[in-house]
């Protein structure tokens, strides 16, 4: 018996059903389109009244189909990586804090300032270094580490960039690359050896980094700002 596949056609992207999200986007545009002057108050009451009442998407885009801004095609931002290495010059040579463990252990956690170069040494001990809730007054950290029958684990927030570059002499150095969509999110980078122990690097699920979030909180404030004083 000869099977066949049969898959219906997928629907056309203006047969879609209308999400709130599109039916807002079509009504911000009216209303710049009568702020501008491009619409009357009549016509405007008019199509926002069409607008709530569409049920796909090419429904909405009717009402927007004589303005300039339904022709405007955004363009996506471009996302660079952020470099394997740090800036030349931009790491000071001198550590702004050591954290070091010789048989015994050594924690940097909490409310903390992150400061350009950080080392850490675990020797026969364990280092915990957790940059999740830090303050990052520099865009880029640089955590130089060296583990000898030890271990040193680091977490960092999940919205920065994370690079590694080191090894193991029969020990584990595991650095988990991460890349922020932010091109102002701090870059930590993770450097040294772990000599018969452990070196791992990971974001901390969950947490993000608060200095982001700050702006992020002001670019929203201004926003609201400006659409409450028109």
């Amino acid at each position: 018996m000869d099977l066949q596949k049969h898959t219906e056609p997928a629907p056309a992207a203006t047969e879609l059903r209308a999400s709130d999200a599109d039916r807002d986007r079509i009504a911000d545009i009216l209303r710049d389109a009568l702020a501008e002057g491009r619409l009357t108050a009549d016509e405007h009451a008019e199509r926002v009244e069409g607008v709530l009442a569409a049920k796909t998407v090419g429904e909405l885009e009717v009402f927007i189909r004589d303005l300039p801004a339904a022709h405007r095609h955004r363009a996506a931002p471009a996302f660079a990586a952020a470099p394997n290495r740090p800036t030349v010059g931009a790491i000071p040579a001198d550590p702004d804090d050591n954290v070091v463990a010789v048989f015994s252990s050594a924690v940097r956690k909490g409310r903390w300032r992150a400061g350009r170069r950080i080392h850490a040494y675990a020797i026969f001990g364990s280092v915990d270094i957790d940059l999740s809730e830090a303050l990052f007054e520099y865009q880029q950290v640089v955590i130089k580490t060296i583990s000898v029958f030890g271990n040193v684990e680091i977490r960092v927030p999940e919205n920065i960039s994370l690079r590694g570059t080191g090894g193991g002499v029969l020990g584990n150095f595991e650095v988990a690359p991460l890349d922020s969509t932010d091109p102002d999110a701090p870059v930590v980078y993770i450097d040294g050896w772990a000599v018969l122990g452990n070196v791992e690097a990971r974001p901390k699920r969950g947490k993000l980094v608060a200095d982001i979030l700050d702006r992020v909180q002001h670019k929203v404030d201004r926003s609201l700002r400006k659409h409450l004083d028109r």
